[in-house]
């Protein structure tokens, strides 16, 4: 946990051509819950299970995730402004490790993009995602990323499909019931995405062809 006098510091960025400077940045729950509350308090976020909760009930799920070393929150932020938080976590210390064989290098991951504002950017996602991959595969050890995204959630299905996970099947997440924490039941999909080698170098935005991912 960081001290509160702490500003947290760039885990990592990057700069693309013709796109701008993505930086990843551990989520400071008491400066980011206004944006993150305003995120996951839209309907389109509906299965992050936060709808309706207060900006301090955010505060509070990010300040018990703030304390944790197997699950970390990161707000994206492009040329300073945030476009999405990503949210790693170790499986072996999940519940999703009752429901698959957790394998040595599996790493989970949760995004949720920012709401649309303006014109559409023509490869806006497709770039974001490729800084996603090289965040995440960053580290040699991370060999395999897993995804459980609700199975109603046909646009998170999608999204996985396209950046390049292979469906395994649905699972149902056993419900959570602690003190600091509580999860419903979850009927999910689970899927996986092996560690792409050579990963994926960035592309500057004008090569690529227009994209409404």
């Amino acid at each position: 946990m960081r001290p509160d006098s702490a500003a947290p510091a760039d885990v990592y960025s990057e700069t693309v051509e013709g796109f701008g400077t993505v930086r990843f940045t551990p989520v400071d729950p008491a400066a980011d819950s206004a944006v993150l509350h305003s995120w996951v308090a839209e309907e389109r976020a509906e299965f992050w299970g936060m709808n309706g909760a207060s900006r301090e009930l955010v505060q509070e799920i990010y300040e018990d995730v703030d304390r944790r070393d197997t699950h970390h929150a990161f707000m994206v932020r492009l040329d300073g402004e945030p476009v999405a938080l990503f949210q790693t976590y170790r499986p072996s210390e999940d519940r999703v490790s009752e429901c698959y064989e957790v394998r040595e290098g599996d790493v989970g991951v949760h995004l949720m993009l920012a709401p649309a504002s303006g014109r559409p950017r023509p490869g806006f996602s497709r770039t974001l995602i490729g800084s996603l991959t090289r965040f995440l595969f960053r580290d040699p050890a991370a060999l395999r990323a897993v995804g459980e995204p609700d199975a109603r959630n046909d646009k998170a299905l999608a999204l996985l499909g396209r950046i390049g996970f292979v469906r395994q099947g649905e699972i149902t997440l056993p419900e959570v019931d602690l003190p600091e924490v509580y999860l419903p039941e979850k009927r999910a999909v689970l899927a996986f995405m092996d560690r792409p080698e050579p990963l994926p170098t960035p592309v500057a935005v004008g090569a690529l062809q227009p994209s409404t991912i």
